[in-house]
């Protein structure tokens, strides 16, 4: 019989403030141990946690941008647990009354849309971390990451299979940057997974879920729950029950572990906190945030198939990440052909930042250079074959198109006096080829126009070759 996969994410996203989200402290990455801490962090007796105006934006920001309800009045709460890193004995995170309700976002899965719901974003405190490194044999604690800002975004169990997690989790990752809420650093720890996956029987009752933790590749991601799903199937098929945990994957075997059996909320000994007063978001508040959002994928998709009559696959594409819409938009409005400029984005440009592993940001080729390339292979000062070695000349060059045209004798030849005669030598070179054709061999043609663009060194215009090798070869 067949078994259904039930997934949803809880995702950690840190929100890029400058400050922590109860003290002064830096949230700057990569400093020495526990030299960024404040009082409020280190859990100092009397100290009293302030919010971070900032951070309470960047959540309203985000419930903006997945159609969300933003609460009025949000409340603190204590999560107790005791951990090392967690120098208070709790956790201040949002329970009952968080930030943002609902919302949903749109994944793809093939050529398959789906919306997956969100059940609700809170704001909260990172904890510390626990380092494992040479100290005698022991494990010390650095405090720099405690207090820092984060955003936890719960979605509903609507995703069905490891590809529909990772494009849920592409999607949101690329909607964090997109708000300029997260840098969405994963190696950094800015966007972490945790991924609640369960199997069932087709229109049974939910199965007992398990919690793969903190999860910061979308690779390993998919490889974590696809070990998971087979895993609990194998359990349930052998006559074990599944029960309800917290696991760990490991990269290097591509197996999950046992961590600990999963708490339920109660666990937790949830209660206000009563150092911070119920937080209170206006209308105003909101209307303020909303006039400085930027436009969203949805929308940017909507206008360039609109604005630039290019398919909807492309647009989607493009608006991948913030910054390859904007390159994108700076090519077109520099010139170019929006559907040309599309094409080059995602063949070459894209083939060739991945080949040297850069990002859009870190493009060699500025968007003018391409912008003049595509220009001139629109008024044919250059054909498809020197636009391909003109755009490996710019990858290595700051120089523009039209100077490197001129450098590299780039430009094609036009002069249909020129081409005929150059047809005429290759016809009469090529007597065999020319009675292959008039005998009725159609790949002969092809033969003899690649013979042309051979004896024109690829310079000559291949329409123009065409035509008038048609034209000859018919008389």
């Amino acid at each position: 019989m067949k078994w259904e996969v039930v997934i949803g994410l809880e995702v950690h996203t840190q929100l890029s403030t400058q400050s922590k989200i109860f003290s002064a402290a830096s949230t700057a990455f990569g400093s020495a141990p526990n030299t960024q801490t404040a009082v409020v962090d280190i859990a100092l007796p009397g100290a009293l946690p302030v919010m971070n105006k900032e951070a309470v934006e960047k959540a309203i920001r985000f419930g903006l941008a997945i159609g969300a309800k933003i609460n009025h009045k949000s409340v603190f709460a204590r999560k107790n647990y005791f951990y090392p890193d967690l120098p208070k004995g709790y956790q201040i995170s949002q329970f009952e009354l968080p930030v943002v309700e609902g919302g949903a976002i749109t994944i793809v899965v093939g050529d398959q849309e789906k919306r997956i719901n969100l059940t609700r974003a809170h704001l909260e405190e990172d904890a510390g971390k626990s380092v494992h490194e040479d100290f005698h044999g022991m494990s010390g604690i650095d405090l720099n990451r405690a207090g820092t800002p984060l955003l936890e975004i719960v979605s509903e169990p609507e995703m069905r299979s490891a590809a529909e997690a990772v494009a849920y989790a592409k999607a949101l990752h690329s909607l964090v940057t997109w708000i300029g809420i997260c840098d969405g650093n994963m190696q950094e720890g800015s966007f972490r997974c945790d991924v609640n996956v369960s199997v069932r029987r087709p229109g049974e009752p939910l199965g007992t879920r398990r919690e793969i933790k903190n999860l910061n590749s979308f690779k390993f991601m998919e490889q974590a729950i696809k070990y998971e799903v087979n895993w609990q199937i194998e359990q349930i098929e052998d006559g074990h029950k599944i029960q309800q945990a917290t696991i760990l994957f490991d990269p290097d075997s591509g197996e999950t572990r046992m961590m600990r059996s999963k708490e339920d909320a109660h666990d937790y000994r949830y209660f206000p906190d009563p150092d911070l007063p119920p937080l209170m978001i206006s209308e105003d508040w909101i209307e303020q945030v909303k006039a400085d959002m930027p436009e969203l994928p949805e929308a940017m998709q909507a206008r360039f198939t609109a604005q630039y009559g290019i398919s909807a696959y492309d647009a989607a594409t493009l608006t991948a990440s913030k910054a390859m819409s904007g390159f994108y938009e700076a090519v077109v409005t520099a010139g170019a052909d929006p559907k040309l400029a599309a094409n080059w984005i995602m063949g070459d440009v894209s083939a060739s930042l991945n080949r040297d592993e850069k990002t859009i940001d870190d493009c060699p080729i500025s968007t003018g250079q391409l912008a003049g390339l595509i220009r001139r292979l629109m008024d044919k000062t250059i054909n498809q074959k020197g636009a391909k070695d003109l755009f490996r000349a710019l990858w290595e060059s700051d120089k523009s198109a039209d100077a490197l045209i001129d450098e590299l004798g780039l430009k094609q030849t036009t002069d249909t006096g020129a081409i005929e005669a150059m047809i005429d030598e290759v016809l009469a070179a090529n007597a065999g080829m020319v009675a292959e054709f008039k005998s009725g061999k159609e790949k002969a043609f092809n033969a003899l126009v690649g013979q042309c663009m051979k004896t024109a060194k690829g310079k000559a215009d291949p329409a123009t070759v065409n035509e008038i090798l048609k034209r000859k070869l018919s008389s």
